[in-house]
This record gives C-alpha cells, structure tokens and sequence, in this order.
C-alpha cells in the first residue's frame, strides 16, 4: 500500500474510532506548523496526518480504503487507471482478456464491458457507503478528557472556573465549568455535549474533568470533615481562652478548655464539608505557639512554674 494511513497515525488495522480520534489529536499538536515554526518537516507532516485522519476518520471512506488502498477515490470515481480496455498495453500493463474471470458478459468485444466492472465496483462503494452510514447514524462524537486545579476554598463551597479545550481540529474553546459543593480532590465532573462532533451530524461527545484541589495554608479535608491548625498562646492554653476560628461559613467563637495542649482538638459540629445536603464537622487542633525570645525574668519564671507543676510528658513514649 502506497500510503498506509494507518501507520502514519499510528495505529493498528482494527483501531477504534475513539483510538483514530485520539492518535489524531496527539499527531496534530505534535506537528502543528504554528507549534513548529523552525521545523521545515512540520507543514508536511502535519498534512500528512490530516489526510489519513480525514479518511479514517469517515467510516464509509475507511471500509473503501481497506478494501482498495490509497486509490480508494480512483476506484470510486469510474476505475483504476492504467490497463487498456481494448487490449494492447497502457503503463506497463499486459493484454488481459477480462472475460476469463469475470465471464463473457465482461469481455472486451460487447462494447463498453470494461466500464461495467467498475460500475459494478461504484455501486458496491455507493452500498458500502449507505451501509456504514445507517451504522454510524446516532453514534455521537469522541469524548475529551482533561484535568482542572480549583482552589481548596472552591471544592468545598463550589463555584465557577475558565477552561480552554483543544479540539482535534485545532480549534481551542473557552469554557466556563460550573464546581459543584464538596468537590473532592479525584473527582469527574461531565461536561455533555461539549467533547469532539460527532459523525454525520450526530450528537457530540463529552468532556470529563479529573478535579485536582490545591492545597490550603490551614485547613485539610479527611471525608466530610475539615481540619484547622488554630495557633494559641501560651496563656490561653493553659487558663483557657475564648478564640474565633474560621469556617467555610463564617467565624464561629471556640472556647479552649483551661490547661489544653498541643494537638488538643476541639470538634465544631456541622461546620465541615455540606454534600448532599449533610454537613460534616470541623475540628480545631490547637497549637502552642512559645515566644522565641524569652528575657531572663520570663525563664525564670518558667523553670518556677515547671518546678511548681512536675510532670513528664514523655512517659508513653515507645517504639
């Protein structure tokens, strides 16, 4: 085959459609010429995959290539140039008496004999093509796949961000995509109708989104719930305090029981992520912030109060 079209995109014989779209979209940006300006090789490359695409891509085109080759169109148009259909030779090619094959009807002396064969071959191309049609009819378009970061703040109270896709065309789209409260890090979000046309006029594919969420400076999520570092003083931590944490949904006011440690975590009910019209909790873990410079009248009223209060915080601790 002069021109394996299936090669040039990269692909095996019995490829899929979705395979062929995305071998194209892959090959296309590779050698996009706008993409290329320094590669000479580029423009050529690029047409090249554009017109294997172009006929793999098209169902009925690719029944007629796998049965003729890249002369596909010749065959189609009224007949394979080359052989002389009143004997002698044309292009190198020998006498042939086509009544040995295809019967006396299709010899040379009834007149016209030789278009026949090839008007026997366009109506098998016109029924291959209305028989790959009425298969194709309702298949929609190749689905895209891509991924969006969102904010933290975003994933757990929803919102709007920008998309640009890049269609196999090269044609590149703007989207708004709409987040839905409570996203989580992982999740698909579908965009119907918005991936790659579908053939014949049919519907389009979609579009799914892998959600990444950024990470935040103070909160993480486990589940449904939200966790906060809330930093305390040394004061408040051991004669307790009353300290306002944020949460997704305003600030609420947490008391911090008197002599509370490090890691000490204080659960705020229905102040977590809302997904599905439940809410989970928010727990604040309080961290005692010491002051790094200490004057000697404040260490040594520390080591007092250590003296005061022994203890031995380290006493559990094990492999």
């Amino acid at each position: 085959m002069a021109d394996d079209y299936y090669k040039t995109l990269g692909v095996s014989r019995d490829a899929s459609q979705a395979d062929i779209q995305k071998a194209y979209r892959q090959l296309a940006r590779q050698y996009h010429p706008d993409l290329n300006p320094d590669d000479k090789t580029a423009k050529q490359k690029f047409q090249e995959v554009q017109t294997a695409f172009d006929v793999l891509n098209d169902p009925s085109k690719r029944e007629l290539y796998d049965r003729y080759g890249s002369s596909f169109q010749q065959a189609g148009a009224g007949g394979f140039r080359g052989a002389s259909p009143r004997g002698g030779t044309s292009g190198g090619f020998e006498d042939v008496d086509f009544s040995e094959f295809f019967g006396e009807r299709f010899g040379t002396d009834a007149g016209g004999g030789f278009a026949d064969i090839f008007s026997q071959f366009r109506r098998a191309g016109a029924g291959a093509e209305a028989r790959a049609a009425r298969r194709t009819a309702g298949r929609k378009g190749a689905d895209l796949e891509h991924e969006i970061r969102i904010p933290f703040r975003t994933s757990i109270l929803g919102g709007e961000v920008q998309l640009a896709v890049q269609h196999g065309s090269g044609k590149t789209d703007t989207l708004n995509v709409k987040v839905p409260t409570g996203v989580a890090d992982g999740n698909k979000i579908r965009l119907r109708g918005q991936g790659e046309p579908g053939p014949k006029g049919s519907a389009a594919g979609d579009i799914l989104l892998t959600v990444r969420v950024e990470p935040h400076p103070w909160f993480h999520r486990v589940g449904d719930h939200l966790h906060v570092r809330v930093p305390v003083s040394i004061a408040e931590a051991a004669l307790g305090a009353k300290v306002d944490v944020p949460t997704p949904t305003g600030v609420v006011s947490v008391r911090v029981p008197p002599g509370s440690s490090s890691g000490t975590k204080l659960r705020v009910k229905g102040h977590g992520v809302v997904r599905k019209g439940q809410a989970g909790d928010l727990f604040a873990e309080l961290q005692v912030v010491v002051p790094k410079d200490l004057d000697d009248e404040s260490r040594e009223l520390v080591r007092k109060l250590d003296a005061r209060h022994p203890s031995h915080p380290r006493r559990d601790l094990a492999w």
